[in-house]
């Protein structure tokens, strides 16, 4: 069966005078890039009713409009993966995804990815948007995703997405003994030198906001459960980073491992040979697209983690404690 999409939003402020394809894109994200630029190629996308190319500049308040039949991706294939499914119905899938898997084909990563192992399962969501994926995970995060398998479905997470209702949990091991929780409000952009990385941006970013709270202390660390009320990419990683507390696992946003004076070898292997940013999407809510009542999902911590909790618990207790040690 054809599926068709009939969408609309207006051109924000903050994006007069951009060009159409960007404009789109920040309108429409639950659509690659390619896609609505073939769109607008082929006019199924009009601004103020009227056909435009990919580079036309549009105004503020301009109403642009998508009038599309979903097609498959091209060259994306299923493939036999295993998948940890949580939750299964005809509207959705819940996915606890492993540390090393990238969610989407891209460049580089062109097979063996979460879709790849999802259209083998489900076919069908080769029509819909980026597979059905309605947000993303790093590839080295583990934990909760959300996959739709029709297109009302799709729209309505993405919907709750942007609404920011959608409850999402994550446990994190971060360098530095914190004091308390908190909440970081401050806009996320890309980083204006290091283009692999993201920062907090004063002009041009886009708001993010992250509450934190302590979940574990330990000597030199600190566990605590993270949620998020928007969805920015890395945004926990940058946020904690801008707190000055980055994750364990994470040279790109903390640099180089820090040994605290004093550490017991298997300590230091430890924080030293982490393979990923300690970051784990334990718990996911949301109000289910058919019945429409709020259903919540769990997963436990994934062993890596637990076993890098174990060592902190053994080797740096609250007692070992000394802010100078570093």
């Amino acid at each position: 069966m054809t599926e068709r999409v009939e969408l609309q939003a207006n051109v924000p402020q903050e994006m007069h005078g951009s060009r159409l394809d960007q404009v789109a894109a920040q309108l429409f994200p639950q659509y690659s890039r390619s896609r609505l630029q073939e769109w607008i190629r082929t006019g199924a996308v009009s601004v103020d009713g009227q056909q435009c190319r990919p580079r036309d500049k549009v105004t503020q308040g301009a109403n642009v409009q998508i009038d599309a039949v979903l097609e498959a991706e091209v060259g994306w294939q299923g493939q036999d993966i295993a998948l940890d499914i949580v939750h299964e119905d005809e509207a959705i899938l819940v996915i606890n995804k492993p540390a090393g898997l990238v969610v989407h084909p891209a460049a580089g990563h062109a097979e063996g990815t979460l879709v790849n192992a999802l259209l083998a399962h489900a076919p069908e969501l080769a029509l819909l948007p980026r597979g059905g994926i309605v947000h993303r995970l790093d590839m080295e995060t583990s934990g909760l995703l959300v996959v739709a398998r029709t297109l009302p479905a799709h729209h309505h997470l993405v919907e709750q997405l942007q609404e920011r209702t959608v409850k999402r949990e994550y446990c994190a091991l971060c360098i530095g003994a914190m004091t308390g929780g908190g909440t970081v409000d401050a806009p996320i952009g890309r980083h204006p030198r290091q283009r692999k990385k993201m920062a907090v941006i004063a002009m041009g970013g886009k708001p993010a906001i992250t509450h934190y709270r302590l979940a574990q202390r330990f000597g030199h660390h600190t566990r605590i459960t993270v949620n998020l009320e928007t969805g920015r990419t890395h945004q926990i990683r940058v946020h904690m980073a801008h707190r000055n507390y980055p994750l364990i696992g994470d040279p790109l946003y903390g640099g180089r491992p820090r040994i605290p004076k004093g550490a017991s070898d298997l300590l230091i292997n430890t924080l030293r040979n982490f393979p990923r940013q300690a970051l784990h999407a334990r718990a996911l809510g949301f109000i289910h697209p058919d019945s429409e009542e709020f259903v919540q999902f769990e997963c436990p911590l994934p062993d890596d983690i637990r076993a890098l909790i174990a060592v902190l618990e053994a080797e740096d207790p609250p007692h070992a404690r000394d802010t100078t040690l570093y």
